[in-house]
């Protein structure tokens, strides 16, 4: 029986987003008994609802409301209305993601004490560590079915990964497998094993692949305690005169505002809305949004260093075929100053389709090297470089002029590389081709960052209130019952693809929530 919760019903958690950390989140804490609505601004398919054509999968679950951007970066330029390529449905970016489920190493929580002062940026230690993490990491890696974790095997190399091993090998590059993948290379947790399609980033339609969608959402809608509102577009928290939050309004899919009370709200719209939706909540108590006396909210925006290398061979390769992201070179994720920069990334394997290919090689580069490129397209593999970009107090989500559909102040996203950010693209890149030269590439194309990404920061965890929006267990220093849950309340970026931290953190902030409502406390 899925639960029905009245509006003015006070004693329930409302989590607003059901991704990686709100979708994680609401089932832990309806497994716990705690009574949770979880608000989603998109609707609701399911793996036969997905489609393996990359236009067309882009239409129906790409978040394409209307964004501003600023600053010196590519997209603001090629992409200006899509900062990145996230995900509007029940489930999140869960369903688009790719899988790579990585620990941040022990050196990467404490930044600013291992990399020292970066000028320009405003690097700051976490208030957790690998320790302190390394029990929720071995929860949310069981949940996830983490592939090269406990005894589950990896996943087999496609003709991509193949390429990718043999040059990295031949470099003296010794971390190279097909990755920690939360996609099943055997039937696990009644999900079937990878089929090879190649769709992974238009949702995975054999559940292979986890996502809160199939997954956390129905067993905690199972439990009687999970309500989800699908097509509920938030529009602010509001608090009473003791600064408490007391509710969040939205606007149903009729488009009719609703208003649902709650004991404790927690944020987990991703790096753009959740901040955005902080500073949309302003009022005469809170001038400049909630959670926000510190005037973070919205700062140290991280997307990660990326970019990509493909190249052409004198043979097929068909780079398309099996999973897409199942291959990592780790070597280069090391802090190694000698490099020229802090910190430190990571090759993966990647493939685009054709749609997607002509669109994001070389945009506006169309001529006769393009065109060549695109003929050789099934002799070609490809890469991705994922690194740690520096935080940066002017790299910031603030509200734009624009307004969205309902008259609500849209997300401007502000973005300028760091120089560490450049230093280390010119690195990988440089690596990318010798690893394709290696093993007899003819060309090689080094390409600059495109919109999909990983959303970091904006919200982020501080020890001191005033360095940050969130204390260690995501919860605003400002305001005791509002919380942070998605990957805005990252410190810092790491090199690593950020899901697996965040569904551990979700984890780990439903134990300390139950047992705070328990004590009394919240």
């Amino acid at each position: 029986m899925v639960a029905k919760f009245d509006l003015n019903d006070d004693s329930v958690v409302v989590v607003i987003g059901t991704g990686a950390g709100g979708g994680v989140l609401s089932n832990e804490l309806a497994q716990k008994g705690v009574k949770v609505v979880a608000l989603e601004a998109g609707g609701r398919y399911l793996p036969e609802d997905f489609i393996n054509d990359e236009w067309e999968s882009f239409g129906q679950l790409a978040w394409t409301d209307a964004r501003t951007t600023s600053g010196d970066w590519r997209v603001a330029k090629d992409f200006s209305g899509l900062p990145a390529w996230i995900v509007k449905a029940v489930g999140g970016t869960t369903t688009h993601w790719a899988g790579a489920s990585l620990r941040i190493q022990d050196h990467e929580w404490k930044a600013l004490t291992n990399y020292g002062a970066v000028e320009g940026a405003s690097l700051l230690d976490w208030p957790i560590d690998g320790a302190e993490m390394a029990p929720w990491y071995e929860k949310a890696e069981a949940k996830l079915g983490v592939t090269r974790t406990g005894d589950r095997a990896g996943l087999p190399g496609n003709n991509n990964y193949k390429v990718f091993e043999k040059g990295a090998l031949a470099l003296g590059y010794k971390e190279v497998h097909t990755g920690r993948m939360a996609i099943n290379s055997a039937e696990y947790d009644g999900r079937m094993a990878c089929q090879q399609t190649g769709f992974c980033f238009q949702g995975c339609k054999w559940g292979a692949k986890w996502s809160s969608a199939y997954t956390d959402i129905p067993r905690g809608e199972a439990t009687g305690n999970l309500e989800v509102r699908d097509h509920a577009h938030v529009a602010r928290i509001l608090h009473d005169d003791s600064g408490k939050v007391t509710g969040v309004e939205y606007f149903d899919k009729d488009g009719a505002l609703q208003m649902q009370k709650a004991r404790i709200v927690c944020v987990a719209g991703n790096s753009f809305e959740s901040p955005r939706l902080l500073l949309n909540s302003a009022s005469s108590m809170f001038p400049n949004g909630l959670a926000n006396s510190s005037d973070q909210v919205g700062r140290n925006y991280m997307r990660h260093m990326t970019g990509s290398v493909y190249a052409v061979f004198d043979k097929p390769v068909r780079m398309w075929r099996g999973t897409t992201m199942a291959g990592i070179v780790q070597d280069e994720a090391r802090h190694d100053p000698a490099r020229g920069f802090v910190g430190g990334y990571e090759l993966e394997t990647l493939s685009l389709g054709i749609p997607f290919m002509a669109a994001f090689l070389n945009p506006g580069g169309w001529g006769r090297s393009f065109t060549t490129a695109l003929d050789a397209y099934e002799n070609m593999a490809g890469m991705w470089i994922v690194g740690e970009d520096m935080p940066q107090a002017t790299n910031r989500v603030t509200l734009s002029e624009t307004k969205d559909q309902w008259g609500l102040p849209v997300a401007n996203v502000n973005f300028s590389d760091h120089p560490n950010d450049v230093a280390m693209r010119n690195h990988a890149y440089a690596r990318g081709e010798a690893i394709y030269k290696a093993v007899g590439a003819t060309r090689t194309f080094p390409t600059p960052p495109y919109p999909s990404t990983h959303n970091l920061g904006t919200n982020r965890m501080s020890e001191k209130p005033e360095d940050g929006v969130c204390n260690k267990w995501g919860q605003t220093h400002d305001i005791a019952n509002l919380f942070i849950s998605d990957g805005s309340q990252f410190t810092s970026g790491a090199a690593e693809n950020p899901t697996l931290t965040i569904v551990a953190l979700a984890i780990r902030q439903a134990d300390h929530i139950a047992s705070e409502m328990a004590a009394g406390n919240l």
